[in-house]
């Protein structure tokens, strides 16, 4: 039956998530989830909601949940679509804007998923390397000539920030649309909103999975111009959130207040493994996200991809889920660690330490 598929179907290689344990134990700091509850206002929102209701389709627009995180942005509902987690809309925007014709543009290394999407859509891609010192291509962009570039802020996996000065030099120097995927916006210095009001051809991504703690609910959305909305508004799914996910993300929002506590709450245990990281000599990216992106180092002065990879199975051994990405030159002598609780870091920096003693 494979054969009745789409010849591109059946190259395709399926995104692979971080790996999902079943049984319990583990302390998982492979997915970047929130290590916090979300807020008491979400499960309120939801014994709030009606089951008699269930029976009937939700809002299709989402339009309460558009209005609330308009609000929040200082925008128009009609700048705003809602999507099955951010991953649904950038699937839109690929569906929408890219072809076979029409490529697509990544910066590398960057969110995985992008090359999936392009792969279902049959489109080419054209990618954009970074280098260590992961400064953003800015002469690269001006003479991409693709339909579409998708722009991890901050960067996935490294956790770098940008600034709005040079996101502006990208706008001005690319001809199609500049999709800013902001899924740790609220852990960095900076975000790409105020470009909208001077860029039409801006788009901006978000996620509630990350710092508000939803991801199990899925709910994302994109800021653009109101026409790019009106695209992808005619590509989405009729039904494409479920009525208990618009409660629960409009209570979310509401909640600022405790949104900030635990962003702050994050922020302080990231920037002190960090300082941890940097004061044993492992080179480590200073994080606008998160998580941590560092490149371990033996008690001997050993680094590298086998060194990275043997952390991570040490890791794996004790109970502990964080990611490593080999095969790129960029990435594959550093270990990705999302930032837990402060017991689950506590355990992270012990084991380290058998690690390091193991020799």
């Amino acid at each position: 039956m494979i054969d009745l598929a789409l010849p591109h179907v059946q190259a395709l290689k399926g995104y692979t998530p971080g790996f999902q344990p079943k049984e319990a134990g583990w302390v998982k700091l492979n997915t970047n989830e929130s290590p916090y509850p979300t807020s008491p206002m979400v499960e309120e929102a939801l014994r709030e909601v009606s089951l008699n209701s269930l029976r009937l389709y939700p809002d299709p627009l989402s339009m309460p949940l558009r209005e609330e995180v308009a609000r929040l942005h200082g925008l128009k509902s009609s700048n705003v679509i809602i999507g099955n987690g951010s991953d649904d809309v950038l699937n839109l925007l690929v569906r929408a804007f890219s072809s076979a014709r029409n490529d697509l543009a990544v910066t590398m290394p960057s969110y995985s998923l992008y090359p999936v999407l392009c792969a279902i859509q049959n489109t080419e891609v054209t990618t954009l390397p970074f280098d260590r010192s992961m400064k953003l291509p800015l002469d690269e962009i001006s003479k991409c000539e693709s339909g579409i570039l998708f722009f991890t802020t901050p960067n996935a996996p490294t956790a770098v920030g940008f600034s709005n000065e040079d996101f502006r030099k990208a706008l001005s120097s690319f001809d199609g649309l500049i999709v800013f995927d902001e899924a740790y916006a609220d852990f960095a210095e900076e975000n790409a909103v105020e470009l909208l009001a001077e860029f039409p051809n801006a788009v901006v991504t978000r996620t509630l999975s990350k710092s508000y703690g939803l991801a199990g609910l899925r709910v994302g959305y994109a800021l653009a111009h109101e026409e790019v909305i009106s695209i992808l508004d005619r590509v989405r799914d009729s039904y494409n959130v479920n009525s208990l996910s618009q409660a629960g993300a409009i209570a979310a929002i509401k909640d600022q207040s405790y949104l900030n506590a635990i962003v702050g709450k994050i922020k302080y245990t990231r920037d002190y493994y960090i300082s941890q990281f940097q004061e044993m000599g492992w080179f480590t990216y200073k994080s606008q996200a998160n998580f941590i992106f560092t490149e371990p180092v033996t008690r001997s002065g050993a680094k590298g991809a086998e060194v990275a990879s043997d952390l991570f199975e040490f890791f794996k051994q004790h109970k502990i889920l964080v990611r490593y990405f080999k095969g790129h030159a960029l990435t594959e002598s550093f270990v990705r660690i999302s930032v837990g609780d402060e017991d689950q870091m506590l355990y992270v920096s012990e084991t380290i330490e058998k690690w390091l003693n193991k020799e």
